[in-house]
């Protein structure tokens, strides 16, 4: 077997570390007091194409691999966890669906404004009574004519206040819903009966807008639906491939975040003295930098493998439900190591361990909680 990332991907997650070394690390505090990323960041990472990672070569993106991709959320990883949701949703769960399913017009009228980031794009699908179990969503879509009329409430939807356009998963027949009752919209910003709700005060994720969007009797087009008449009631199949993708994405993100944990208790444990010497000297330190590095080189193993296979177009839902479990439920043990290592100053706002604590546990919740992952592999692994 071939270990080696590709020379270009090589090339391109250097350029992504400096970008995150010389640019972002130095505002990470600044991010968190005033809870927005600066424009300057947004413009850079229009430039260096990472609105359009995901999307397809001929509509304006880098049209990555999913390795290449895996790669470049590590990086970012790295960092507030606000820059990378700032264009995640515009390689994801926003905007898989219409590089999966979309018509060619809407292939030909979204993707190029998403992909260069002039359009920022989000997902909404939580709702109030479905989270974890999706499919008893309640936001209604009723067909009148060549309209459907949209009503309902989403809410925990990243990046819901800035977005331009919003994939909209809404219930088009109670009777069959799953199973051919649900149906993906796409709605744009300033549609009559699309409103943006209360902005949500969170645990972590500072300055990444996360809302409540509210559509009453809001007019939505047939052509807007993801794949046109056809796919009408085949929302839920959509929604599902865009979540096995975005696992894999967190779960490198998470691998990044973990190594920059790791990094920073190691440098710590280096410099802090205590009874007369490097805390890094004692055994007790010692385990927890061991245990740490051995978890993130397994869990990096994990995603580069999924993401591999994913590449050779074989199926990867179990590989990247296993990713996703493993890597979010590492950082947060990784994340909870690297505060202990840091003692009374790891609980301190100005040391950026406690940032990564707060935002590493959100990570086991958002793109199927981990007691979801373990359904689906079980799932898996019973089939047949």
């Amino acid at each position: 077997m071939d270990f080696e990332i590709p020379q270009d991907l090589r090339i391109m997650q250097s350029t992504i570390r400096k970008f995150v070394e010389q640019d972002v690390e130095p505002l990470w505090q600044q991010i968190e007091e005033e809870e927005e990323v600066p424009e300057g960041i947004v413009e850079k990472m229009r430039q260096l194409g990472l609105f359009g990672m995901a999307i397809p070569e001929a509509y304006g993106g880098l049209g990555l691999s999913t390795l290449g991709e895996c790669l470049v959320y590590e990086e970012m990883g790295r960092v507030n966890t606000a820059v990378r949701t700032r264009f995640s949703t515009n390689n994801g769960i926003g905007s898989l669906a219409i590089v999966f399913d979309g018509t060619e017009r809407q292939k030909c009228i979204y993707l190029p404004e998403i992909a260069s980031g002039r359009k920022i794009i989000s997902f909404a699908l939580t709702e109030p009574e479905a989270g974890s179990d999706a499919a008893s969503i309640r936001t209604r879509a009723v067909r009148r004519g060549d309209r459907f009329i949209l009503n309902g409430r989403k809410i925990f939807i990243t990046n819901g206040s800035i977005a331009d356009l919003v994939t909209v998963i809404a219930l088009t027949d109670p009777e069959r819903r799953a199973r051919g009752g649900i149906t993906a919209f796409l709605v744009e910003r300033g549609t009559r009966g699309f409103s943006v709700g209360k902005e949500e005060r969170k645990m972590g994720l500072r300055g990444s807008p996360t809302t409540e969007l509210i559509f009453e009797d809001c007019e939505i087009p047939v052509e807007n639906v993801i794949g046109g008449e056809a796919m009408i009631g085949r929302g839920f199949r959509s929604a599902m491939k865009v979540l096995d993708k975005g696992r894999l994405t967190l779960a490198a993100s998470a691998v990044g975040s973990a190594q920059k944990a790791l990094e920073l208790a190691r440098d710590h444990a280096k410099q802090r003295v205590q009874f007369g010497r490097p805390i890094g000297r004692f055994q007790l330190i010692q385990g927890m930098l061991a245990q740490m590095a051995t978890e993130i080189y397994a869990a990096r193993q994990m995603v580069y493998r999924a993401a591999w296979e994913k590449d050779q177009g074989r199926d990867v839902v179990m590989e990247s439900a296993m990713a996703k479990l493993f890597c979010t439920e590492m950082l947060c043990r990784v994340a909870d190591m690297a505060l202990q290592i840091h003692g009374g100053m790891g609980y301190m706002k100005e040391c950026e361990v406690e940032r990564i604590y707060r935002d590493a546990r959100v990570t086991r919740i958002y793109e199927g909680t981990s007691e979801i992952q373990r359904l689906i592999i079980a799932r898996e692994l019973l089939k047949g």
